[in-house]
């Protein structure tokens, strides 16, 4: 029997320009709410690197996100933890900040929303226990998955000097977590695997100087995609410009595409835009990525 299609619709790096994007990030919850998805996903950067970071700007955040009449899942970005320490946002300690948002967008049970979707947390295994951020749920049979990977170099400061003891633990912690999702993706034996994360990891102009940050990660992907055999989507924010694209290369010198793998990037910042994908099983890519335009912004 053939599966039906289904849909769910991610954005992120919204809002930013306040309170002028308050009105324009509700027009897209409205925009949002007309649709017949399944879930959605902010993929973090719940305000801009210079913003507020207090206590009532995360409340009026989950506020919003309780808005979204579908479950909807949330992966922390940068600037709402590790840029909170500059002068601007508030001149906050970051991993207080990081605990805050951990506390208030995640019961390690369920999604945001109106309508709730249960989901696996990482929480549950005694070696992870902090990282109720990053989760995994199944659906039509595909493996979705959070991890919580953030631009700004991924919190990792090159100077030896450096304290990059939350970096190393979250990395260990997330590349663990890849190997979780595919290994269930490989024993449900699901038809793709989706991954939700903040960070652009695939961008050139910012390889030299964050190749530490996500060098690691990205050899994951790439062995886990290899060995899954089937597609998988790389869903991130970051950039603010929508891009569909193959960045990873087969190994063996030539610039070969990985085909069975695609990033999507998505709007953010000044383009409060949300971007709809249909999975659909009796496509030969799977697939259909379709830009959704809020109207007035």
């Amino acid at each position: 029997m053939n599966q039906a299609p289904f849909s769910f619709v991610a954005f992120g790096d919204m809002p930013y320009n306040l309170p002028q994007d308050y009105g324009r990030f509700e027009n897209l919850i409205r925009d949002v709410n007309k649709q017949n998805q399944v879930f959605d996903v902010h993929v973090g950067d719940i305000k801009s690197s210079e913003t507020d970071c207090s206590d009532a700007y995360y409340q009026k955040i989950h506020g919003y996100f309780n808005q979204f009449d579908k479950p909807l899942i949330y992966t922390p970005g940068d600037n709402e933890w590790t840029d909170c320490n500059k002068h601007s946002p508030g001149k906050y300690d970051i991993d207080e900040r990081l605990a805050k948002i951990r506390n208030l967008f995640f019961d390690g049970k369920n999604s945001l929303g109106k309508a709730k979707l249960p989901m696996v947390s990482q929480s549950k295994n005694p070696a992870f226990a902090k990282y109720v951020e990053n989760n995994r749920w199944y659906y039509g049979n595909v493996q979705f998955g959070t991890v919580h990977i953030v631009g700004t170099n991924n919190n990792f400061y090159p100077d030896p000097k450096g304290n990059n003891a939350e970096f190393y633990d979250r990395n260990k912690a997330n590349l663990a977590w890849m190997d979780e999702m595919f290994d269930q993706a490989k024993t449900s034996n699901a038809i793709a695997v989706v991954l939700f994360t903040q960070a652009d990891m695939y961008n050139p102009a910012k390889d030299a100087k964050e190749a530490n940050a996500f060098t690691a990660l990205k050899d994951k992907l790439l062995a886990r995609t290899e060995e899954f055999k089937k597609p998988v989507l790389l869903v991130n924010g970051d950039s603010h410009v929508f891009l569909v694209d193959k960045p990873i290369y087969v190994k063996g010198g030539k610039k070969k595409a990985l085909d069975r793998f695609t990033r999507l990037q998505l709007f953010g910042e000044d383009n409060i835009h949300a971007v709809k994908v249909t999975i659909n099983p009796a496509t030969l890519g799977l697939f259909q990525i379709e830009p959704l335009i809020v109207q007035g912004n």
